[in-house]
């Protein structure tokens, strides 16, 4: 074999596995990006049981004296922010503290006696209905009880 074809021959074979190298690139880099897309849809479809609370503890229990009369407290219940108010000696509301519209939290107005969204100025009640704002729907209610002492907090 003559010069010339030997050095095309060699540029063959070291092309091809350049190219060889770039495809497997390309391929592994789309791989991850799909996977990318793909893990959060799925995960959406398919929660686990962490995910949507199942796991978690159903009561939450605090000491009654924790908020005085006509105050309220933030706490956290079933992994995420509850506001806990207290209006009388044993009046006591709980509801979620994460804003329907945004999901700020939620701040208790004691002078209003209403709840209020300081990022967009929503403003709710007791009982977790909207009262004017943006959010789109009312707060989650939790169910409050006092019993002995102890303020317990449960699921409706």
């Amino acid at each position: 074999m003559n010069r010339i074809s030997e050095d095309i021959i060699k540029e063959e074979i070291s092309g091809g596995s350049r190219r060889s190298f770039l495809n497997i690139s390309i391929l592994i880099s789309s791989a991850v990006v799909l996977g990318g897309i793909i893990y959060p849809v799925l995960k959406f479809l398919f929660p686990t049981a962490t995910t949507v609370g199942m796991g978690e503890i159903e009561t939450f229990s605090m000491s009654i004296n924790e908020i005085p009369v006509g105050s309220a407290k933030i706490v956290r219940y079933k992994n995420r922010p509850a506001i806990v108010i207290r209006l009388k000696e044993q009046e006591i509301y709980a509801l979620s503290a994460i804003c329907t519209h945004l999901g700020c939290i939620v701040k208790w107005q004691e002078d209003k006696k209403e709840l209020f969204c300081p990022c967009h100025a929503g403003r709710f009640d007791l009982y977790g209905n909207v009262l004017g704002g943006p959010p789109p729907k009312p707060l989650s209610v939790y169910k409050a009880v006092v019993e002995e002492d102890r303020i317990l907090i449960k699921e409706v």
